[in-house]
């Protein structure tokens, strides 16, 4: 994919990943819209990269999550690149997780990325390319995360299956599953207290991976734990 004038709407702008995402696609000459929670974040961002327009949105509300895809491709014309750059956590063992976490975490992490993707390929032109990030925990869950590895799981589970829906039209879908980065997402944790965890990698590593893995049209970008490296297609 051609970075440069890219319409481009990333979702979770104001967190760490999505933040230095943002910042790297701009310089890349993507058109941005930003989107996120944080109204006081989110505008801080857009002045720094220089007035972009901006979307809030409650990822507990799914029509707004699919509503914010709207107001971007209709900003921008169309839309090009969707990133989904959002979440939650949770820890404890999985029998004491409560309806209402449970539903919290599968709400956030699998169903308003979900929404956001859908109405995303109702937007594009035939092509493009949906790029979510979701965790280490699809590929190995861990205990003490039941409840928030079934939520990642469950969207790359979802993601795959899209994958091979959307290759005749042309549109890549790209799977992130990142090991632990320190974003502070484990810090305000729903219920629980982390497990000591190994960082596995820096944001400023996976931002430039994303970024580079976009560009070259790879549908998935994962991380070897026993080999500590990246691996992709």
């Amino acid at each position: 994919m051609e970075l440069n004038g890219t319409r481009t709407l990333v979702a979770g702008a104001t967190g760490v990943l999505g933040g230095g995402i943002a910042r790297s696609l701009q310089k890349e000459g993507a058109r941005l819209v930003l989107a996120g929670r944080d109204g006081d974040r989110l505008s801080a961002l857009a002045r720094e990269l220089g007035d972009v327009p901006t979307a809030g949105f409650e990822a507990l509300d799914l029509e707004r999550c699919a509503a914010v895809v709207d107001e971007a491709a209709d900003h921008l014309g169309g839309l090009d690149l969707l990133v989904v750059a959002f979440g939650v956590a949770a820890f404890g063992p999985g029998e004491e997780a409560g309806d209402v976490i449970i539903e919290h975490l599968l709400t956030v992490n699998t169903m308003a990325p979900m929404a956001m993707v859908r109405r995303a390929v109702q937007r594009m032109d035939g092509s493009g390319t949906l790029a979510v990030i979701s965790a280490i925990l699809a590929d190995v869950p861990t205990p003490g995360m039941a409840a928030y590895s079934a939520s990642k799981a469950g969207l790359s589970a979802w993601l795959t299956a899209l994958r091979g829906e959307q290759r005749r039209r042309g549109v890549t879908v790209f799977d992130i599953r990142p090991p632990h980065i320190e974003t502070g997402l484990a810090g305000r944790a729903l219920e629980g207290e982390a497990p000591p965890m190994k960082e596995g990698a820096t944001r400023d590593e996976l931002v430039g991976l994303v970024v580079d893995d976009i560009r070259d049209g790879r549908r998935e970008l994962a991380f070897d734990l026993q080999k500590r490296e990246w691996t992709g297609r």
